[in-house]
């Protein structure tokens, strides 16, 4: 019996640690849907996340990335000027071969019970299709087919705050914002990685990618003339900016030391192994960060448009407020000689300590 007490002590222990309101552990045996819903903070609205599919190893790890990926929401939300808390799911299993409509209406179930304090999206493992599914049993979810009403795939969107997020360092380090001429490499080309190679060519720029996907690489380079490498070269590489698009936590004590990049700006969620120790290492060898959740917020926003009504052309001026927020995080990085991803906490926390204020003052 204490074995399980002390288990359930430091499941509290983290949510304190991180500041989480709520995590919710789903079990339907029927579908075999094992699956865990953490609710970070909703003071500036619902939590919104999306919802990941992922053959973890442990419980432990699925519940430590759901913690660590809904906290990140809650700052995403907040330095975007979205009126969203952070959230996230995460359903363990192989997405290739575990999934079923049964499971993921299920899983809406789930949601549905949460009364729209939760609204999920789609993630790694997950499909637009199997947001339709989750529709079918709650109103609580964004990201469905364009066909029943939604915005449909949201990595165009994601990929162009990406790259806007990218221009916004480039001016700070080479004085302008023209990329033509300059060198990035992309790794991990899925649907938002090869949005931004397309984006990236487009202006000239020399890309170079890589991805676990032989067959996919090498599509990729010859559509686009970019220059595909293998992994293990990627952090050796002597190019302007690296652009982490695939899975996070690349930015570590391993290969920081073998960086010689000037920018480090992607997709990926949780590119630092640790914020505040990378962060700072980073500073002092004078690499420019763009914080993840702030330059790959893209796809929240094209969510919070399809939950508010509105059309591309807000979705789009939306997105393109990503280039002055990654100015301001810069602004202040430089002021207070602090970590850029330190610099952007702040302002997200600053926000929500605002907005809390207005709210209980009636």
């Amino acid at each position: 019996m204490s074995g399980n007490s002390s288990a359930v002590t430091s499941i509290l222990d983290q949510l304190s640690a991180l500041g989480h309101k709520k995590v919710v552990f789903c079990n339907d045996p029927d579908t075999g849907l094992k699956a865990i819903i953490a609710i970070h903070n909703t003071t500036l609205g619902p939590a919104l996340g999306g919802t990941r599919m992922w053959s973890y190893a442990t419980e432990t790890e699925a519940l430590e990335d759901v913690l660590r990926l809904s906290r990140s929401m809650t700052y995403k939300a907040a330095i975007t000027g979205l009126n969203l808390g952070g959230g996230k799911a995460v359903i363990i299993g192989d997405s290739r071969k575990g999934k079923s409509e049964a499971m993921m209406r299920s899983f809406g179930r789930f949601i549905q019970n949460l009364n729209g304090e939760f609204i999920t999206a789609e993630d790694v493992g997950t499909t637009t299709k199997d947001m339709e599914y989750i529709s079918m049993e709650t109103k609580h979810v964004t990201g469905v087919p364009e066909s029943i009403g939604g915005m449909g795939d949201p990595s165009p969107t994601t990929a162009k705050g990406v790259f806007l997020g990218i221009k916004a360092c480039v001016k700070d380090v080479f004085g302008t914002d023209m990329l033509a001429g300059r060198s990035v490499v992309v790794q991990g080309i899925g649907n938002v990685g090869e949005q931004l190679v397309q984006l990236l060519r487009n202006e000239n720029v020399e890309v170079f990618i890589s991805d676990i996907n032989e067959e996919r690489l090498q599509h990729v380079a010859r559509k686009y003339k970019a220059k595909p490498v293998e992994a293990d070269k990627v952090f050796g590489l002597d190019v302007d900016i690296y652009a982490p698009c695939a899975l996070g936590a690349t930015v570590n004590d391993r290969t920081i030391p073998r960086m010689k990049f000037a920018i480090i700006a992607g997709s990926a969620n949780n590119q630092l192994a640790d914020e505040q120790v990378h962060g700072k290492l980073l500073l002092e060898k004078n690499i420019l960060f763009a914080p993840d959740y702030l330059i790959n917020a893209g796809g929240l926003i094209n969510c919070y448009s399809e939950l508010t009504g509105f059309g591309r052309k807000r979705t789009m001026q939306l997105t393109e407020n990503i280039y002055d927020a990654t100015r301001n995080v810069i602004k202040l990085s430089k002021a207070e000689n602090i970590p850029t991803i330190l610099a952007a906490n702040r302002i997200a926390e600053q926000r929500i300590i605002d907005i809390k204020k207005i709210k209980s003052s009636f």
